[in-house]
C-alpha cells in the first residue's frame, strides 16, 4: 500500500509531501488499517479550514481524500503525522 500525504498552508504556507510504502514492512498492517480509517473519516473536496491552518490531502493507493486543521479525525492526526515523520 502506497500512504502519501501533502500539507500546505500554515503561517508560512510552506508546503510538505512525503509518501510510505507499506510492502514488506513487518508493521504493515497497523499502517494499512490507520489508513483506512483516515480515508474514511476524510472528505472528497478540499474543506474550509481556519486562517494559517494546515490543510492535507491523503492519497492511498490512488484514492484521495481531503482534510483541514483543526478538524481531523484522531486517525488522520496520528497517519499524516507518522508519513510526514517517516517517510520519504
Amino acid at each position: 500500500m502506497r500512504i502519501r500525504v501533502s500539507r500546505t498552508g500554515g503561517f508560512a504556507g510552506i508546503g510538505r509531501q512525503a509518501e510510505v510504502d507499506t510492502s514488506g514492512r513487518p508493521d504493515a498492517r497497523e499502517w494499512e488499517t490507520l489508513a483506512e480509517q483516515a480515508l474514511a473519516d476524510g472528505q472528497r473536496s478540499r474543506p474550509l479550514g481556519v486562517p494559517d491552518g494546515f490543510s492535507y490531502e491523503i492519497t492511498v493507493d490512488g484514492k484521495t481524500v481531503y482534510a483541514a486543521d483543526p478538524r481531523l479525525s484522531p486517525e488522520q492526526r496520528k497517519l499524516i503525522s507518522r508519513v510526514l515523520k517517516e517517510g520519504a
